[in-house]
């Protein structure tokens, strides 16, 4: 029953928008970041960022917000990130979770990466349907958003380009849908993830997935395409 104290945690409105900004952020947020951005008193957001730390929603440290070190630089500052922790109710119970794993490790086993790749690839491209492939950037990081990778754009500013395909740069999530499993099985669930978003964005417009992981994120990346460069 403890994730659903946990979620339950999230039915207030201000704690809410404090643990979507603070995840929003990707690094550790200060109170009075957290508070400005909630638009509410820093002793307000204080008791609501403890609150979803006690719920282990988010995880709490210390340090100086001035970025200085020795006699004068302040007293470190109480700051938070995301906990590492996932939370997720299912009435009646359900197990979907060891199902995936089961079904995965078979699949790894039996040596059905290019299988599984092409399963999902069609599956993103019934998720696409009719539509065109994502436009430009921004399209994909609504796409990408409406199913949970937690988007965002990283080295370039944010600008309409030609063509309608927007800005530069790489988009990188924060989040994995698959985390669990593909700690498991990492290169088959990539592989799998990769296609999936293949489909689901499409591999002849202006914008491409491909891999790149890195700690923490998830392992693919969606870029504009090379041949859209010019």
């Amino acid at each position: 029953m403890r994730d659903i104290d946990a979620i339950a945690v999230l039915q207030d409105p201000v704690r809410r928008r404090l643990y979507e900004y603070v995840v929003a952020q990707g690094r550790e947020v200060g109170r009075n970041e957290a508070a400005e951005a909630a638009g509410v008193a820093r002793t307000l957001a204080a008791h609501h960022l403890d609150r979803l730390t006690e719920a282990g929603l988010l995880a709490s440290g210390s340090r100086r917000l001035s970025g200085r070190s020795g006699p004068g630089a302040g007293r470190p500052a109480k700051v938070y990130t995301r906990a590492a922790g996932e939370h997720s109710v299912s009435l009646p119970a359900r197990d979907y979770r060891t199902a995936a794993e089961l079904l995965a490790e078979a699949a790894e086993e039996a040596g059905l990466d290019a299988g599984l790749c092409a399963a999902a690839r069609r599956r993103g491209e019934a998720l696409r349907g009719p539509a065109a492939p994502c436009g430009g950037l921004d399209e994909a990081m609504e796409v990408l958003a409406a199913r949970g990778y937690e988007p965002h754009l990283e080295g370039a500013e944010h600008s309409e380009g030609a063509a309608g395909a927007a800005g530069s740069g790489v988009v990188r999530m924060r989040n994995c849908p698959f985390h669990a499993v593909a700690e498991r099985f990492p290169p088959l669930v990539c592989g799998m993830n990769l296609a999936l978003l293949e489909g689901l964005l499409g591999v002849d417009g202006p914008v491409r997935a491909r891999m790149d992981a890195r700690p923490g994120e998830c392992c693919v990346v969606v870029e504009a395409s090379k041949n859209n460069d010019d």
